[in-house]
C-alpha cells in the first residue's frame, strides 16, 4: 500500500504538469490570427493565382500583419481591479500600461508585469510558429512560390513541421506567465 500512494502522486503530478503544459502551450500559439489568416488567405492570394505583383503585394501584406499581431499578442497581460473587471495592458519595461486607461496598476505590481528577455522569445517563436503556418497554406505557396524546384518543395513541406517541433517544445520548456487579450486571468 505505501508503494502505491507514491506512484499516484507521481502520476497525478505528471498529468497535471501535462495539462498546465498543454494550457500553456494553447496560451502562445497564434489562435486569433491563424483564424483570421485562413480566413482572408484565399481572397488576398486570389486563390493562389498571383498573377500579377498587386495581388503578391497584397499576400504579403497580410502575411506581414498577422506577424506583427502574433508578435505583439506575446506582450498583452490583464489582470483584476480591484471592483474585480478584467483590465488589459500592453507590458512595457516599466510595468503594464492599462489599454483603455480605466484603471490603474496598484505600484507594487509594476516588476511583475515589466518587460523581460522572455517575452521576447516568446513573440519571435509566435511568428514562427504563424510562419510554419503560412507555409502550410496552399494558397500562400502558389503565390509565392509558383512553380517551386524538388528542394524547394521538400524545404516546404519539412521547415514548417521541423519549426512547429522546435517552437512547441521551447513553449512548453519555457511556458509564460502573461495572460494574454481572450484568455483567463489567474485567481492568484
Amino acid at each position: 500500500m505505501d508503494l502505491i500512494e507514491p506512484q499516484k502522486n507521481l502520476i497525478h503530478r505528471t498529468i497535471n504538469q501535462t495539462c498546465k503544459s498543454t494550457a500553456h502551450l494553447a496560451n502562445l500559439l497564434p489562435t486569433g490570427t491563424v483564424l483570421s489568416f485562413q480566413i482572408l488567405s484565399p481572397i488576398f492570394t486570389n486563390q493562389g493565382k498571383c498573377d500579377d505583383s498587386v495581388t503578391k503585394l497584397m499576400t504579403l501584406s497580410l502575411l506581414s500583419l498577422c506577424g506583427a499581431s502574433c508578435f505583439l499578442l506575446c506582450f498583452t497581460d490583464s489582470f483584476r481591479d480591484k471592483k474585480g473587471n478584467i483590465c488589459y495592458g500592453l507590458a512595457t519595461f516599466k510595468g503594464l500600461w492599462i489599454i483603455d486607461g480605466s484603471a490603474k496598476l496598484p505600484h507594487e505590481l509594476d516588476a511583475k508585469y515589466q518587460l523581460r528577455f522572455i517575452d521576447f522569445m516568446h513573440a519571435i517563436m509566435s511568428i514562427l510558429v504563424f510562419s510554419a503556418i503560412a507555409l502550410f497554406d496552399h494558397n500562400v505557396v502558389k503565390c509565392l512560390f509558383p512553380s517551386p524546384s524538388h528542394e524547394m518543395r521538400e524545404i516546404l513541406t519539412a521547415l514548417p513541421v521541423g519549426i512547429g517541433v522546435v517552437c512547441s517544445m521551447l513553449f512548453v520548456a519555457f511556458p509564460t506567465h502573461r495572460h494574454g487579450i481572450g484568455f483567463p486571468v489567474s485567481t492568484n
